[in-house]
């Protein structure tokens, strides 16, 4: 029987290339989004497979999750680089799962991972010496650490959010003293945050009445009083040119100081 010739777009088409990337994926993020992005544009024609690591893996050798497995397994089902999901995937990998899952190449950033189930000193080790490893890059900025971190940092505001939406305390395991100590917090934020308007309205009119008083005259002067209550540069000058004023003043001053004198002497 002889073989049918291939048309232009199969001879154009370049061989599938099997490649996988895998991972715990909890909390999945645009950072996991863009690393299987990167996978699948690693070359041309590639069918990512991509592996998840079950609970019983995930929490004896990372620790816990907020995700389940079966709530992992979905989130990278759904995305939409990804063309088949390997769920309970090795922590380790090796030949035989390689040749089981016919895998040409395996993609993930080019960090050393370090084994902690103490089989090998890099998880990658294998695939990067037997040159069937494809580095990829993290994304900056975001990881589920950090997503975990940032809950942690506002918990009272997430906790009283919940309250708000309807969860008991015995829902967030929280004590009954716990929930009223940041019940009454929120109020107190809530009251303060009502005097800022008032406050501020109250600052306004006591400015512009300060500034009414101190840029009218007094005595006939032209002097005006600063913002702080001193002179200016021009109050100075003002100042200089009415010394002959004040010396009038002390000299009447002194004047009506003999007249009571003399006044005291005639009784």
């Amino acid at each position: 029987k002889m073989e049918q010739p291939k048309t232009d777009e199969e001879v154009a088409k370049p061989k599938l290339l099997r490649v996988y990337a895998d991972g715990i994926f909890d909390c999945f993020h645009f950072g996991h989004a863009r690393a299987l992005e990167q996978a699948k544009k690693v070359r041309e024609n590639v069918y990512l497979l991509v592996g998840v690591c079950n609970d019983t893996d995930t929490h004896k050798y990372k620790g816990k999750t907020v995700m389940t497995e079966s709530e992992r397994y979905e989130s990278v089902r759904h995305c939409k680089w990804v063309d088949e999901v390997i769920t309970d995937a090795p922590w380790v990998i090796t030949q035989e799962f390689l040749d089981k899952h016919n895998i040409d190449y395996v993609a993930h950033d080019d960090l050393p991972y370090a084994d902690t189930s103490g089989q090998v000193d890099d998880v990658y080790g294998f695939v990067k010496r037997a040159g069937r490893f494809l580095a990829t890059q993290r994304t900056e900025g975001v990881s589920t650490s950090d997503l975990i971190l940032r809950i942690l940092k506002d918990y009272n505001d997430y906790v009283l959010r919940n309250l708000s939406r309807g969860y008991t305390r015995k829902d967030l395991g929280i004590s009954f003293v716990k929930e009223q100590r940041l019940r009454a917090g929120a109020s107190l934020q809530k009251f303060r945050a009502s005097l800022q308007p008032m406050a501020g309205r109250i600052r306004k009119q006591m400015y512009d009445s300060l500034s009414k008083i101190g840029g009218s005259p007094r005595n006939g002067s032209k002097s005006r009083i600063g913002r702080r209550g001193r002179a200016t540069a021009s109050d100075a000058s003002d100042g200089a040119g009415t010394d002959s004023h004040t010396g009038d003043h002390d000299d009447d001053d002194e004047d009506d100081e003999d007249e009571d004198e003399e006044d005291e002497e005639e009784e």
